[in-house]
C-alpha cells in the first residue's frame, strides 16, 4: 500500500469517526431536550403526543409555544388587582346558587381578564390554552374541561353538577394564575393529570 492510499483510508475513517460521533450527539441532544419539553409540559407532552400523532410533532408543537411565549411580558399582579379578583370570584360563586349558567359565563370572562392582566394576549380559546400551557402545564387541562363543561350545558338542559364542576376547574387555573395553588380544592389537585 502506497502512501496515498494509506492517507485516504485515515481521511476516510476520520470522516467516519467524526459523522459518527455527530449523529451520537444530535441523538443524545434529541433525547435531552424530549426530556427537558416532557419534564416541563407534564401530562401536556402526553396529550400533545396523541393529539399530534408522534412525538416529534408533538415537541415541534411544543417548542414552537415556548418560542411564542418567550416574547410575552408577563407581569406580577398587585395585591389590589389580586383582592379585586378575589372579590369578583367570591361573586360568582355567591351567585351560583341563583344562576349556575351566568356563573359560568361570568367565571370564564374572570379567568380572560386575568390572563390579560397577567400579560397573556386575549386570542381565542385554542391559543390561549396553548399559551397557558408552557408556564401552567399541570392546570390547563382544568381550563379544558371547565369549557367543556360549560359548552355541554349550552343550549340543552341546565346540568347544575356539570356547571358546579366547571366552576370547581375554573376555580383551580383561577387561583394558579393568581399565584395561589393551595387555595384551588384539593380534591382537583391531581385530577385530569
Amino acid at each position: 500500500m502506497d502512501n496515498t492510499t494509506t492517507t485516504w483510508i485515515i481521511v476516510a475513517l476520520v470522516l467516519v469517526a467524526i459523522v459518527s460521533i455527530g449523529l451520537l450527539l444530535g441523538r443524545h441532544h434529541a433525547r435531552r431536550r424530549s426530556a427537558e419539553l416532557q419534564e416541563q409540559f407534564g401530562p401536556e407532552y402526553d396529550r400533545a403526543v396523541l393529539t399530534m400523532g408522534s412525538p416529534a410533532q408533538a415537541e415541534r408543537e411544543l417548542s414552537a409555544r415556548t418560542r411564542r411565549v418567550e416574547h410575552f411580558r408577563f407581569r406580577e399582579l398587585s395585591a389590589a388587582d389580586r383582592a379585586r379578583f378575589s372579590a369578583s370570584w367570591e361573586r360568582i360563586q355567591g351567585q351560583f346558587v341563583d344562576d349556575p349558567a351566568i356563573s359560568v359565563a361570568i367565571a370564564d370572562e374572570l379567568i380572560d381578564e386575568v390572563m390579560r392582566a397577567r400579560g397573556y394576549p386575549s386570542e381565542d380559546f385554542e391559543q390561549r390554552v396553548a399559551d397557558l400551557s408552557v408556564e401552567h402545564p399541570t392546570v390547563v387541562q382544568h381550563y379544558r374541561a371547565a369549557r367543556a363543561l360549560s359548552e355541554s350545558s349550552r343550549g340543552g338542559p341546565i346540568d347544575t353538577e356539570e356547571l358546579r364542576q366547571a366552576v370547581i376547574h375554573y376555580r383551580f387555573l383561577f387561583a394558579d394564575l393568581l399565584g395561589e395553588p393551595n387555595h384551588a380544592p384539593a380534591s382537583l389537585r391531581n385530577a385530569h393529570a
